[in-house]
């Protein structure tokens, strides 16, 4: 079964409940995006006052980008590949170390409609969360579509999975 694709609206709606979470928490987020090409950050901050919750975003599309932003230890991508779970829990990590936030969102992944490997085709997708608090998670994904379709669908995962983490913690 193929998943709806999201739309401008219902992510919109996805991002506005969870600043609104966050800024009645007195927290901020950060993120660190790879195939979505800062999608994410931008939901973030199409919403009026999201200077409130929303720290940085930083689109770290290449290995080098993901070592020298994030400090992805690169025997991390060499061994697990730049799409895989150690990759972006380092995202994360390395994010919520270097910047002033409790949440990071990191997601990489193959949008397409090239790259797919033997284990890993075009639609594969890892998302990772940390938080305060709470062990780093990572989760695979399998998404179907065109390239817009895998990174809106990539989007709405992350958001719901924060929205998720932040209806499970106790604030800061």
């Amino acid at each position: 079964m193929t998943a709806t694709i999201p739309d401008d609206a219902s992510l919109n709606v996805l991002a506005t409940s969870l600043g609104q979470k966050l800024l009645a928490r007195g927290e901020m987020i950060g993120t660190a995006e790879s195939c979505t090409g800062g999608l994410i950050a931008k939901l973030m901050t199409d919403i009026a006052g999201s200077s409130g919750w929303f720290e940085r975003g930083i689109v770290s599309y290449s290995n080098g980008a993901k070592q020298e932003l994030l400090g992805v230890p690169a025997e991390t991508i060499e061994t697990f590949g730049a799409v895989s779970g150690p990759t972006v829990i380092a995202m994360a990590d390395g994010l919520k170390a270097r910047a002033p936030v409790q949440w990071t969102v990191s997601v990489s992944g193959i949008a397409g409609p090239g790259g797919g490997v033997a284990g890993k085709p075009v639609g594969t997708v890892f998302i990772a969360w940390a938080g305060p608090g709470i062990a780093t998670s990572s989760s695979r994904c399998q998404f179907e579509g065109d390239r817009d379709a895998v990174r809106r669908l990539t989007a709405e995962a992350a958001l719901k999975g924060l929205l998720d983490l932040l209806d499970a913690t106790v604030p800061v």
